[in-house]
């Protein structure tokens, strides 16, 4: 069974320092676009929330960070996320490598674009 965190803090902590670090550079560029989200853990993973609905989720692996879901984006964005996007809604940046922060910051505005616009078709 997955260990349970009950904090962001306890669950970056609980990687090698490799990872840590790369979590921790992860958490600093969300927050600084999204300065208004909560924290949680959710499905065993570091989340942030907007109105108690999740946002962005962050994962530590053996040797990549994930960040999910990524949503499609213009033509230039795709072709910055190429290198990392593993699955339709999924980036993987390997731990040995500096994460592209610039990128993580791209993609969670896009994330609260995506989201404004949902709520503004929902009437919500």
């Amino acid at each position: 069974m997955a260990p349970r965190f009950a904090s962001v803090d306890d669950y970056i902590a609980s990687y090698p320092e490799e990872t840590r670090t790369q979590l921790a550079g992860v958490r600093r560029a969300i927050q600084k676009v999204a300065p208004h989200a909560a924290e949680k853990i959710s499905y065993g993973m570091a989340t942030f929330t907007v109105d108690g609905k999740p946002l962005i989720y962050y994962a530590g692996w053996k040797n990549h960070v994930g960040l999910y879901p990524v949503p499609t984006g213009s033509p230039e964005f795709e072709e910055a996320i190429a290198p990392y996007r593993r699955a339709k809604d999924t980036v993987r940046f390997p731990v040995n490598r500096p994460v592209p922060l610039e990128l993580i910051a791209e993609i969670t505005q896009l994330c609260i674009e995506r989201r404004a616009d949902v709520s503004e078709s929902s009437g919500g």
